[in-house]
């Protein structure tokens, strides 16, 4: 299995952090956020990483080479100087992740999720792991059933970690799925993932799973330092 951790976007909400540092290669506890996906990976067994980069690109080599410190073999996937959002910044990266079900994961989180805990592949489209509610997103994102289905709405909604599994399926009807988004029109086109997981959620193609340890979206100085002082 490989996987595909999201590195490119601007981490513009932790300046002046990220002016010369993107936001995947901060330090949380002595190594960068990345290493922490990178690691827990490898002891899932996947054996080749893609790294999505976009702003400051070239700081990821330098730090994480060709992935061999963690038996891994890296490939970076440069979407241009403007990232191409979620969904738009995996379909860029489908050549290099191939045709099998592959593990995504946002590289500004911090999680003690352990990727073994993931089936082999989804029973679905996608498989997607659900946490409780931070203050800063009460609202929450999707539903999780008993049965394991996912659904876009519904009583009560969990926050979508950033870590999922997926079959490249999920992009066969992409423009369809999306509409007239803006940036769908662009080459390479750039779009979220949100939409093209509703619209498989709407047709039961989405299962997931609520994970009840601890999770950070490390989107700010304020949680980046909490996090590091162990709160």
């Amino acid at each position: 299995m490989k996987a595909l951790v999201f590195a490119a976007g601007k981490g513009e909400r932790m300046r002046p952090l990220t002016d010369t540092t993107p936001k995947p290669l901060l330090e949380v506890r002595g190594k960068p956020l990345v290493a922490w996906h990178l690691e827990r990976l490898a002891a899932r067994g996947v054996r080749e990483v893609v790294l999505n980069t976009s702003w400051l690109a070239q700081c990821f080599k330098p730090a994480l080479g060709d992935g061999s410190r963690w038996g891994l073999r890296l490939h970076y996937s440069y979407e241009g100087p403007e990232p191409l959002e979620t969904g738009g910044g995996m379909l860029h990266a489908l050549p290099l992740l191939g045709e099998a079900p592959f593990i995504a994961v946002n590289g500004d989180i911090w999680c003690d999720y352990e990727f073994s805990r993931l089936p082999d592949e989804p029973a679905g489209l996608a498989h997607l792991v659900l946490v409780d509610n931070p203050e800063h997103h009460p609202e929450g994102d999707f539903a999780l059933l008993p049965d394991g289905q996912v659904l876009p709405a519904g009583e009560s909604r969990l926050t979508f970690s950033g870590i999922g599994l997926y079959r490249p399926a999920l992009f066969g009807n992409w423009r369809t799925s999306i509409g007239a988004a803006a940036g769908a029109e662009l080459d390479p086109p750039r779009f979220r993932l949100a939409p093209l997981l509703r619209a498989a959620m709407r047709a039961g193609a989405v299962t997931g799973e609520h994970h009840r340890g601890a999770w950070t979206d490390v989107g700010t100085p304020e949680r980046l330092a909490a996090l590091n002082a162990g709160r």
